[in-house]
């Protein structure tokens, strides 16, 4: 009896051992993977971070592994966003009756760490949720529809920019940056494949995703124009309230967008002989 136990806990020991050298010699260095999902924008137009109008999104990414835990990954994304005043629950809002749609098409570098070492084809090292935190440059270029035609809304100057009633009022500039923070998780197939689930959000140097910042500038506009019409769509609805000066958005905070990324990786590795500095 005492012989078969010393010779379980031989084996036992012997086969965590062979485990961890084994192990040892496989090293993850990185991942290439496609992702899509939903987006959404934080704004003006959506200042009670409501969640109800989600829009397609697309990414690819690249992750360059310093070790099981650390990592550095780069991101081109894809993000359709868009929004309206009517969907507000604000009476306010509603009377404004603004909307605005927008392609954004970003480029991110991502600081990455992994909770658990991740070593994908391992048994019980094939998993981890994730953090990340980087900067990334993004373009956009905000647009509407009226009467059934489309209309490019940072060219119009819908508060005043570039009027020469409105000195202090430039154009904004269709290029931003932005902070994104990641939260994820992945899980490995096997050594050769992951599927992972990201959410991130983007703190944005930017209060014009929407078109919508500070004042109404109807001084800017000649009489039935298409700047006038879209600069002040109240109108629409009834009594117009875009009078000059009045307030049109909110200039106090930045807008945001979000995407939640269903995706696939396949993964990158390298064999080194255990307690040896080369690879093959």
């Amino acid at each position: 009896m005492i012989r078969r136990f010393v010779l379980l806990i031989i084996f036992f020991v012997t086969t965590k051992f062979t485990q961890a050298q084994y192990l040892e010699s496989f090293e993850h260095t990185g991942e290439f993977g496609i992702s899509a999902g939903v987006a959404h924008y934080f704004g003006d137009l959506n200042p009670e971070i409501n969640f109800s109008k989600p829009k397609i999104s697309g990414a690819l990414h690249y992750t360059k592994q310093f070790n099981n835990y650390v990592g550095l990954k780069v991101s081109a994304t894809y993000a359709f966003l868009a929004y309206a005043d009517k969907y507000s629950k604000n009476v306010i809002q509603q009377t404004r009756n603004l909307s605005f749609n927008t392609d954004v098409y970003e480029f991110s570098v991502n600081g990455t760490f992994n909770f658990f070492q991740f070593n994908p084809g391992f048994e019980g090292y094939n998993y981890t949720p994730y953090v990340g935190i980087g900067l990334g440059i993004f373009s956009f270029d905000p647009y509407t529809f009226y009467k059934d035609e489309k209309y490019y809304l940072r060219s119009l100057g819908t508060e005043g920019q570039g009027s020469e009633f409105y000195p202090t009022k430039t154009e904004y500039k269709n290029t931003a940056t932005c902070i994104p923070l990641t939260l994820g998780f992945k899980y490995a197939f096997n050594r050769s494949m992951n599927v992972f689930a990201e959410f991130r959000y983007r703190f944005t140097n930017t209060d014009y995703l929407d078109d919508v910042s500070t004042t109404y500038a109807p001084k800017a506009f000649s009489t039935n124009s298409i700047g006038a019409a879209l600069s002040d769509r109240s109108g629409e609805l009834g009594l117009a309230i875009g009078k000059e000066g009045r307030q049109r958005g909110n200039t106090l905070a930045n807008d945001g967008f979000a995407t939640f990324h269903l995706g696939l990786s396949f993964n990158f590795e390298a064999y080194r002989c255990p307690n040896q500095s080369y690879r093959y």
